[in-house]
């Protein structure tokens, strides 16, 4: 590390053990008693919020506010991938609003960003990302059938999204929603993104979706638009762009959400480690028996090649950019590895824990439906496979791959 992310690290790491994981209990406690229908934050949230500040544990994936760089910024997630319920929202570090806000960053007007990016960056408001729709395979977003037509000074939108992460929390605000505004363009210029107030006529949150049946507290709405006026002036960029803002926008989301599925896996590998020292079986305890210790193993390794292949992504976006074609197989590298192993990893700790890794005494089965859910948000594995092998196909023979196949041909 850097001497300012290891400082950023040793700052951290201290927070988490300091208030973090105390406030874990406190959390739950709460939801448990609201009931799986309040999306209420629960206050010990505002309270460490407020304790991060303090410490100048804020808005650190975004290099214009911390001067930190992906890389700098990937063990920093990582740690908080450990109370993924807590830690990154209370450094003001969680999807979507970090998606949301380097969106606003870079396509954002001023008075864009004067009403919108400076209240999240503060921690006043949340917001969503409105992309998925369940008519459609979204996963190729020229599928995408809401439409967002020009008529006069404004824009009129009708349609259906779901899946829609954060709009059941009392405290969102804003949406950017993608929709058609040319459907004779072509494919890549048909769509456009708009910020739409969840206040205005016409959207309607039909319902809160469960996650293996559990119900986040933030919710992943279904959401109608009937109507919808907003002004002209609400667009992002200019019409035609969504394409290349939503790539702006998930290229970075997905390497957090890789960074964050790493730590959630050192978790589940640090209990699976307590419990086979503790739990006795056959006459001895369960670090002594074969299997075990291999399952231990093997999560060690994939989780420390899953970290090396994060951190080669984020260097690379580092310096090539976001968009360059190294960082995009990158990313779509590690999106189509980190989930998997958070699974396998997770898995095995559920295993050695019996009946206890599938309730909620332990954090386990919830670790495992929210990663086996990230197997599908932001592209779903088979896409960024198709990416990753494209890539390889299209790689261009060097000297010494062409040499060594002159022998075999």
């Amino acid at each position: 590390m850097s001497a300012k992310g290891q400082d950023y690290y040793e700052r951290l790491t201290d927070f988490m053990t300091e208030f973090v994981f105390p406030a874990e209990r406190d959390y739950e406690e709460y939801r448990a008693k609201a009931g799986p229908d309040d999306h209420t934050v629960p206050p010990i949230v505002e309270d460490l919020k407020k304790a991060a500040k303090e410490r100048g544990l804020w808005n650190l994936f975004l290099p214009a506010e911390s001067g930190l760089s992906n890389l700098e910024y990937a063990p920093l997630a990582e740690l908080t991938g450990w109370s993924m319920e807590i830690a990154p929202e209370v450094i003001n570090c969680a999807a979507p609003d970090t998606g949301n806000m380097e969106t606003l960053h870079l396509f954002g007007t001023e008075e864009q960003r004067k009403q919108w990016l400076e209240p999240l960056l503060a921690g006043e408001i949340r917001s969503a990302f409105a992309m998925t729709e369940p008519a459609v395979a979204s996963s190729d977003a020229r599928n995408i059938e809401t439409t967002m037509l020009r008529d006069g000074d404004d824009y009129v939108i009708n349609g259906r999204k779901w899946w829609i992460t954060g709009v059941a929390d009392p405290r969102c605000k804003i949406l950017i929603v993608m929709g058609r505004t040319n459907p004779d363009a072509a494919s890549h210029q048909q769509q456009s993104m708009i910020l739409v107030p969840v206040d205005t006529p016409g959207v309607t949150v039909e319902r809160s979706l469960p996650v293996f049946g559990w119900q986040d507290q933030h919710g992943h709405c279904e959401i109608t638009f009937d109507g919808v006026r907003v002004p002209v002036a609400n667009l992002l960029s200019e019409e035609g762009s969504g394409f290349a803002i939503a790539q702006a926008r998930l290229g970075p989301g997905r390497i957090h959400h890789c960074m964050r599925a790493i730590g959630a896996a050192e978790r589940a590998l640090a209990l699976m480690v307590d419990r086979v020292q503790k739990r006795i079986a056959f006459g001895k305890p369960l670090a002594e028996q074969g299997v075990v210790r291999e399952a231990i193993a093997k999560s060690r390794n994939e989780i420390d090649q899953t970290r090396l292949l994060c951190h080669k992504a984020a260097w690379t976006i580092d310096q090539h950019g976001n968009k360059s074609r190294e960082a995009q197989t990158l990313v779509a590298q590690i999106k189509a590895v980190a989930p998997q192993m958070a699974c396998d990893v997770i898995d095995r700790a559920i295993q050695v824990h019996g009946g206890m890794g599938v309730c909620d005494d332990v954090p386990l089965a919830r670790l495992y439906g929210w990663h086996r859910a990230m197997r599908l948000f932001d592209g779903p594995d088979e896409v960024h496979m198709r990416t990753i092998a494209r890539a390889e196909l299209g790689r261009e023979k060097g000297p010494f791959a062409l040499a060594a196949m002159q022998g075999i041909n």
